[in-house]
């Protein structure tokens, strides 16, 4: 099912990549912390392999008034293959609907973050309490907790977990730009950050992926002539990083001496 929506939480649902009880809380709305992402699983899940999948997305999504979910289609950022879903279930879009991203099923009513950590809370008593958790539990924490619960979970040993924290719309550009600094988190977060046309136009993002020895080659060649000469020469200099990306900055950096 082609829904024309794409975020890396999606891409891991897409890929069937998700346990049973994962798919079972975001079929009940649980899961994603805003509206697109919400009602783009709950789509999606109307198709999954599992009949108790299949019938509680289905549930879930008849508890949203229609008018609601017309609002919702209304707006300008909600892709075509999302609105032809629900034209095909005879909802049609309501122009200049509303702009919200809260959720439009609300599960979390009364409750607070995931894993009930705050700021100040020391760093190994948050990283304590989030090991007790499950995958599900976990993911929630990784879209709906603290900055110090999504500095552990970035590096969780479970892809659709550490996924899940650049679901979060907590993420602050200042988060992912450390992300990208990281040489202990996965290929998979690097390529995705790499990948976001929001977060690279932030050119400490741009520097942190290309010097990270971590990050995926092709990533990091994209990013060669957006670098000043300091970063260039530092590049040109390490040797932890990857042959080609050198020879390719040293080649930049040949050029601009041309120019001179």
């Amino acid at each position: 099912m082609d829904l024309g929506l794409r975020s890396p939480l999606l891409d891991f649902f897409k890929r069937g990549e998700v346990a049973r009880d994962v798919r079972l809380l975001a079929a009940s709305g649980a899961l994603a912390p805003r509206a697109l992402e919400q009602i783009g699983l709950l789509a999606l899940l109307t198709d999954d392999g599992d009949a108790e999948v299949r019938e509680k997305a289905e549930a879930t999504l008849a508890t949203i008034p229609n008018e609601s979910m017309s609002g919702f289609l209304g707006r300008s950022d909600v892709p075509e293959g999302l609105r032809d879903f629900f034209r095909g279930r005879g909802i049609e879009p309501l122009p200049g609907g509303d702009a919200g991203d809260e959720p439009l099923v609300d599960t979390e009513a009364g409750g607070g973050d995931a894993a009930g950590a705050d700021e100040e809370a020391d760093p190994q008593s948050i990283s304590q309490k989030l090991a007790l958790l499950g995958v599900a539990e976990r993911m929630k924490a990784a879209m709906k907790g603290s900055k110090s619960e999504r500095a552990i979970l970035i590096r969780d040993p479970n892809k659709l977990v550490s996924a899940a924290v650049l679901s979060s719309p907590k993420l602050s550009d200042s988060e992912v730009e450390n992300f990208a600094k990281l040489a202990n988190v996965s290929e998979e977060i690097l390529r995705t950050i790499g990948m976001n046309r929001g977060w690279i136009k932030n050119y400490g993002v741009v520097a942190a992926l290309t010097k990270n020895p971590k990050t995926p080659l092709a990533v990091s060649l994209r990013f060669v002539q957006r670098l000043n000469d300091r970063d260039l020469k530092m590049i040109a200099l390490d040797r932890n990083l990857q042959e080609p990306l050198k020879l390719a900055v040293r080649k930049r950096i040949a050029e601009g001496q041309e120019k001179k």
